[in-house]
Formats: structure tokens, sequence, C-alpha cells
């Protein structure tokens, strides 16, 4: 029988993991140690990548909230988000000012255009719905993740608190999609689907190129 090459390179890295990654964000491959480096070289980008994140995740729960108006736990929770995520595009926009830096062009975010292409196609308005909260639990778990590289890698001790503080934040938003798919669907078909989003996710990583000018 053949093996893929990949998948026993996905499996072997998947043993290196630290525990606290697999049990709080359940990412089955970490992001390389070599990115932090990369990505303190290039503090600019990172922080303008960084700014569009954040509007991107504020703009992704409005959207949301506007097409399951009718679900009122959903809006609910998804409103604080929105002030919340603002509040972060703004703190970046402040970072960047006091550093002499300026906010650069949005760049195409090749990771979230890869998650997109796995969200359901003709399926049920169900499953559309559950691979939307998923996405978006998805991104920030990532973000998470890739925030307490930069808070335990960077030289910076400022730049290390200020990442500190946003991975206490993805954190608790990537739990609060969990729990809002949970709400309104059945929870095995939620922890079903979010499983196959987690190995899909890894693959995605182990094929992306490595670059310090990206979030993700």
């Amino acid at each position: 029988m053949h093996t893929n090459p990949g998948i026993i390179s996905l499996i072997s890295l998947h043993m290196e993991l630290s525990q606290d990654t697999k049990n709080i964000l359940g990412l089955q491959l970490p992001t390389d140690p070599r990115w932090v480096n990369l990505a303190e070289i290039s503090l600019e980008a990172i922080l303008t990548d960084h700014a569009y994140c954040e509007q991107k995740a504020a703009t992704s729960c409005i959207s949301l909230i506007q097409r399951y108006s009718d679900k009122a736990q959903l809006v609910k929770s998804l409103a604080p988000i929105v002030t919340e995520e603002w509040g972060h595009f703004r703190l970046v926009l402040q970072e960047l000012e006091k550093r002499g830096l300026k906010l650069g062009r949005q760049r195409k975010d090749e990771y979230v255009n890869a998650l997109l292409l796995f969200q359901a196609k003709g399926g049920s308005p169900d499953e559309f719905f559950l691979d939307k909260l998923l996405t978006m639990a998805m991104i920030e778990a990532r973000s998470c993740e890739r925030f307490k590289r930069l808070s335990e890698g960077l030289n910076d001790a400022y730049m290390s608190k200020f990442y500190r503080r946003f991975m206490e934040s993805e954190a608790g938003h990537y739990t609060l999609f969990i729990e809002l798919a949970e709400t309104y669907l059945q929870k095995e078909q939620v922890r079903k689907r979010w499983a196959e989003w987690l190995a899909h996710e890894a693959v995605i990583m182990q094929e992306m190129e490595l670059r310090g000018d990206r979030i993700h």
C-alpha cells in the first residue's frame, strides 16, 4: 500500500506539538519557530497585516449578525466582539504611528482564502452556517497561536506584552464561535466537522510558504 509522504510528515509534526497547543486550540501543526524571527525583521509589514486582520474580523462578525439576525444569542454574543476587534484595529494603528510606521496596503490573505475553499458548497443551510462559524473559529485559533509565538519569541519586551494581550483575547473568541455552533446545532455534528477543519488546516499550513510579513 502506498503511503502519502505528506501524511507521514503531518503525523511526525503532530507528535512534536506542545501539549498546551493540542489541548487549548486543537491545532494539528505548530507554527515554524523561524516565523517569529522573520516577523521581527518585518515589523512594519506584520503590524500592517495584523491591523487588517482585526478589521476583517470586525466586518466578518457584522456580516454574520446581518445574515443571521434571527439568531438572538449569536447577535448578542457577536455585537461586543465587533467593538473589541475594531478596538484592536485602532490599537495596532496607534502602534504603527508611535513607531513612525505607515499602514501599508492590504494584501491577499492566502491562508483565509484556502480556508474559504473548504466551506461546504451545495449543502444544507445548517451546514453552511456551521462552516461560517468554524471558519471564524479556525482563524481565531491560528491567530491566537501566532500571537503566543510572538509574545514568547520577540526580543522586544514591550511587543511581547503587546501580543500577549492579543493572544488572550483571540483564545476567548475561538471558543465563542465553537460554543455558538453548539448552541444552534448538535454537539456531535459540530465536533465531527471541527475535526475535519483541523485536519484540513494542517495541510494548508504545511503547504504554505513561510513568510514573516503575514500573521497567517
